[in-house]
Protein backbone atom coordinates (compact mmCIF):
# COMPACT_ATOMS: atom_id res chain seq x y z
CA UNK A 1 0.00 0.00 0.00
CA UNK A 2 1.56 3.63 -0.76
CA UNK A 3 0.61 6.88 0.99
CA UNK A 4 0.76 10.36 -1.14
CA UNK A 5 0.37 13.18 1.40
CA UNK A 6 0.84 16.78 0.43
CA UNK A 7 0.53 20.46 2.07
CA UNK A 8 1.58 19.07 5.83
CA UNK A 9 2.69 22.66 6.71
CA UNK A 10 3.91 21.57 9.99
CA UNK A 11 0.67 20.48 11.47
CA UNK A 12 2.47 17.75 14.32
CA UNK A 13 -1.04 16.53 15.45
CA UNK A 14 -1.62 15.56 12.06
CA UNK A 15 1.61 14.01 11.55
CA UNK A 16 1.34 11.61 14.62
CA UNK A 17 -1.76 9.87 13.48
CA UNK A 18 -0.21 9.72 9.77
CA UNK A 19 1.96 8.30 11.51
CA UNK A 20 -0.36 5.91 12.93
CA UNK A 21 -1.53 4.75 9.96
CA UNK A 22 1.64 4.50 8.13
CA UNK A 23 1.53 1.94 11.15
CA UNK A 24 -1.73 0.15 10.42
CA UNK A 25 -2.24 -0.03 6.75
CA UNK A 26 1.25 -1.73 5.75
CA UNK A 27 2.57 1.24 4.14
CA UNK A 28 5.32 0.48 1.45
CA UNK A 29 6.32 3.48 0.03
CA UNK A 30 5.02 6.95 0.90
CA UNK A 31 5.22 10.24 -1.19
CA UNK A 32 5.44 13.90 0.31
CA UNK A 33 4.02 15.90 -2.39
CA UNK A 34 5.80 19.60 -0.98
CA UNK A 35 5.06 21.53 1.26
CA UNK A 36 6.37 20.24 4.71
CA UNK A 37 7.50 23.35 5.84
CA UNK A 38 10.53 22.41 7.96
CA UNK A 39 11.95 19.27 8.73
CA UNK A 40 10.13 18.40 11.90
CA UNK A 41 7.66 16.59 10.18
CA UNK A 42 10.12 14.02 8.93
CA UNK A 43 10.34 11.78 11.79
CA UNK A 44 6.66 10.78 11.68
CA UNK A 45 7.32 9.21 7.65
CA UNK A 46 10.42 8.50 7.17
CA UNK A 47 10.50 5.05 8.43
CA UNK A 48 13.05 2.11 8.39
CA UNK A 49 12.13 -0.32 5.20
CA UNK A 50 9.79 1.88 3.82
CA UNK A 51 10.58 4.29 0.81
CA UNK A 52 10.17 7.36 0.54
CA UNK A 53 9.95 10.16 -1.86
CA UNK A 54 9.01 14.17 -1.46
CA UNK A 55 9.13 16.78 -3.82
CA UNK A 56 9.99 20.46 -2.38
CA UNK A 57 6.69 22.95 -2.40
CA UNK A 58 6.85 26.60 -2.26
CA UNK A 59 6.39 26.67 1.21
CA UNK A 60 8.93 25.08 2.22
CA UNK A 61 12.13 27.23 3.85
CA UNK A 62 14.46 25.24 5.37
CA UNK A 63 15.41 23.24 2.13
CA UNK A 64 19.02 22.38 3.26
CA UNK A 65 18.36 20.94 6.41
CA UNK A 66 14.89 18.97 4.63
CA UNK A 67 17.28 17.77 2.21
CA UNK A 68 19.92 16.48 4.58
CA UNK A 69 17.55 14.99 7.22
CA UNK A 70 15.87 13.15 4.28
CA UNK A 71 19.14 11.63 3.37
CA UNK A 72 18.45 13.38 -0.02
CA UNK A 73 15.17 12.09 -1.02
CA UNK A 74 13.50 15.15 -0.75
CA UNK A 75 14.20 16.86 -4.78
CA UNK A 76 13.02 20.05 -6.74
CA UNK A 77 10.26 18.70 -8.48
CA UNK A 78 8.69 17.57 -10.97
CA UNK A 79 10.46 14.44 -10.77
CA UNK A 80 10.09 10.83 -12.33
CA UNK A 81 10.01 7.56 -10.30
CA UNK A 82 9.95 4.01 -11.19
CA UNK A 83 9.11 1.36 -8.53
CA UNK A 84 8.42 -2.39 -10.53
CA UNK A 85 6.94 -1.85 -13.71
CA UNK A 86 5.34 1.62 -12.23
CA UNK A 87 6.23 4.65 -13.92
CA UNK A 88 5.14 7.82 -11.58
CA UNK A 89 5.26 11.82 -12.53
CA UNK A 90 5.31 13.72 -8.85
CA UNK A 91 5.65 17.86 -8.37
CA UNK A 92 4.37 19.96 -6.10
CA UNK A 93 2.63 22.45 -8.06
CA UNK A 94 0.67 21.30 -11.12
CA UNK A 95 2.57 23.05 -13.31
CA UNK A 96 3.48 19.95 -15.75
CA UNK A 97 0.38 18.19 -14.65
CA UNK A 98 -1.13 18.47 -18.16
CA UNK A 99 1.86 17.46 -20.57
CA UNK A 100 2.23 14.46 -18.10
CA UNK A 101 -1.64 13.47 -18.61
CA UNK A 102 -1.25 14.12 -22.02
CA UNK A 103 2.08 11.93 -22.38
CA UNK A 104 0.74 8.69 -21.47
CA UNK A 105 4.27 8.04 -19.91
CA UNK A 106 2.76 7.58 -16.48
CA UNK A 107 0.73 5.04 -14.07
CA UNK A 108 0.42 7.72 -11.99
CA UNK A 109 0.98 11.59 -11.54
CA UNK A 110 0.92 12.24 -7.79
CA UNK A 111 0.85 16.21 -7.17
CA UNK A 112 -0.64 19.19 -4.46
CA UNK A 113 -0.18 22.83 -3.73
CA UNK A 114 -3.51 23.58 -4.48
CA UNK A 115 -5.07 21.78 -1.38
CA UNK A 116 -8.06 20.33 -3.13
CA UNK A 117 -8.45 16.77 -3.56
CA UNK A 118 -8.30 15.29 -7.18
CA UNK A 119 -8.93 11.45 -7.89
CA UNK A 120 -9.51 10.60 -12.03
CA UNK A 121 -8.23 7.93 -14.11
CA UNK A 122 -7.77 8.60 -17.79
CA UNK A 123 -7.00 5.49 -20.10
CA UNK A 124 -3.78 4.93 -18.75
CA UNK A 125 -3.18 7.39 -15.55
CA UNK A 126 -4.28 7.58 -12.29
CA UNK A 127 -4.09 11.44 -11.38
CA UNK A 128 -3.88 12.02 -7.54
CA UNK A 129 -3.96 15.30 -5.33
CA UNK A 130 -4.76 13.96 -1.73
CA UNK A 131 -6.01 17.60 -0.26
CA UNK A 132 -4.06 18.97 2.59
CA UNK A 133 -2.85 16.75 5.04
CA UNK A 134 -2.61 19.49 7.55
CA UNK A 135 -6.48 20.63 7.45
CA UNK A 136 -5.13 24.66 8.13
CA UNK A 137 -6.71 25.87 4.65
CA UNK A 138 -10.14 23.71 3.90
CA UNK A 139 -10.25 22.74 7.66
CA UNK A 140 -10.19 18.93 6.02
CA UNK A 141 -6.95 17.07 6.62
CA UNK A 142 -6.40 14.35 3.87
CA UNK A 143 -4.13 11.91 2.77
CA UNK A 144 -4.64 9.13 -0.20
CA UNK A 145 -3.70 5.63 0.13
CA UNK A 146 -3.20 3.67 -3.10
CA UNK A 147 -2.91 -0.04 -3.90
CA UNK A 148 -0.64 -0.01 -6.91
CA UNK A 149 -1.74 -3.19 -7.85
CA UNK A 150 -5.12 -2.89 -8.50
CA UNK A 151 -5.16 1.29 -8.80
CA UNK A 152 -7.44 1.35 -6.40
CA UNK A 153 -7.24 5.20 -4.74
CA UNK A 154 -8.88 5.87 -0.98
CA UNK A 155 -9.02 9.09 0.14
CA UNK A 156 -8.92 9.51 3.91
CA UNK A 157 -9.63 12.14 6.11
CA UNK A 158 -7.55 12.13 9.28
Amino acid sequence: MWLVISDTHDNMYKMKEIEKIIERENITAVFHCGDFVAPFVLPYILKEGIEFYGVFGNNDGEKLLLNEKSNGKILIGPRSIEIGDYKIFMMHEPYSLNAAEKSGLYDFIFFGHTHEIVHRKTEKTIIVNPGESSGWLTNRATIALIDPHDKEVNIMEI
